[in-house]
């Protein structure tokens, strides 16, 4: 498997599969390269509907050159648990930032999401954040207010009494919940506007289509959340028919 930056043939290829609406991982099957690079490429340069070559690659070249003088001191990953490839998880962590922002996180919040997330340690303080990201504690300090906000993230205290910043496992859960209190409110608002502009004019369908499709969509959203976690995060319990200790009257 070729390693290495992509190369501008490489992205001209690219292209050609998103306009044949090919999926990123045979795209990055045709051209050798993990589906992760593929998909990160496409998502820092416009995605998939915006993705044109020759700017990604010039975009690319300005990128690397404004890195070039700090690059020795990223030279040294440090050491990797599990055995990991340090090199795959600093690409993922990128890609999976680039993905993030693409919808709708703005960029020092996604990253923070990210680091957050792929932590074994579960939890990370605002310094520990900082060193990672290489990044001011202002900066660390603001993307947190962001994401307390949306509760996407855990505030916690460890036995030093420092604040640490955790991800819980049904944080996507709650971030649907929240998504679909906000669109009920739109749905609201348009079901006011039909009332407002009269059920049988062009303005007042359009809003009433508005509302019933979007109440529909929200319904079954928060349906299936709630479906999902109720499944997905519920500890398996006992067999009933499990014999107890001295049970046995044979």
């Amino acid at each position: 498997m070729p390693g290495g930056r992509l190369t501008q043939q490489e992205r001209q290829q690219i292209a050609l599969g998103l306009a044949d609406g090919l999926a990123y991982a045979e795209i990055a099957r045709r051209l050798d390269r993990p589906t992760s690079t593929v998909t990160r490429e496409v998502m820092r340069n416009g995605g998939p509907t915006a993705y044109r070559a020759d700017l990604a690659h010039r975009a690319t070249e300005r990128r690397t050159h404004r890195r070039r003088p700090t690059a020795s001191r990223g030279a040294e990953a440090s050491p990797q648990a599990h055995g990991r490839d340090a090199e795959a998880v600093r690409e993922f962590e990128e890609t999976f930032t680039t993905v993030l922002i693409a919808s709708g996180m703005p960029k020092m919040m996604a990253r923070v999401m990210a680091c957050l997330t792929l932590t074994d340690a579960g939890s990370l303080t605002a310094s520990e954040l900082a060193q990672h990201l290489q990044v001011s504690p202002a900066s660390i300090s603001k993307a947190i207010t962001f994401l307390d906000e949306q509760g996407l993230v855990r505030r916690e205290r460890d036995e030093r009494r420092r604040e640490r910043y955790a991800v819980d496992d049904d944080v996507w859960y709650q971030s649907m919940m929240a998504s679909a209190r906000s669109t009920a409110q739109i749905v609201g608002i348009a079901r006011e506007g039909v009332g407002v502009l009269g059920n049988a004019t062009p303005a007042g369908t359009r809003l009433e289509n508005i509302a019933r499709f979007l109440d529909f969509v929200t319904e079954s959203i928060t349906r299936a959340a709630e479906q999902a976690r109720e499944i997905l995060h519920t500890k398996a319990e006992a067999p009933s028919g499990a014999a107890e200790p001295g049970s046995d009257r044979g």
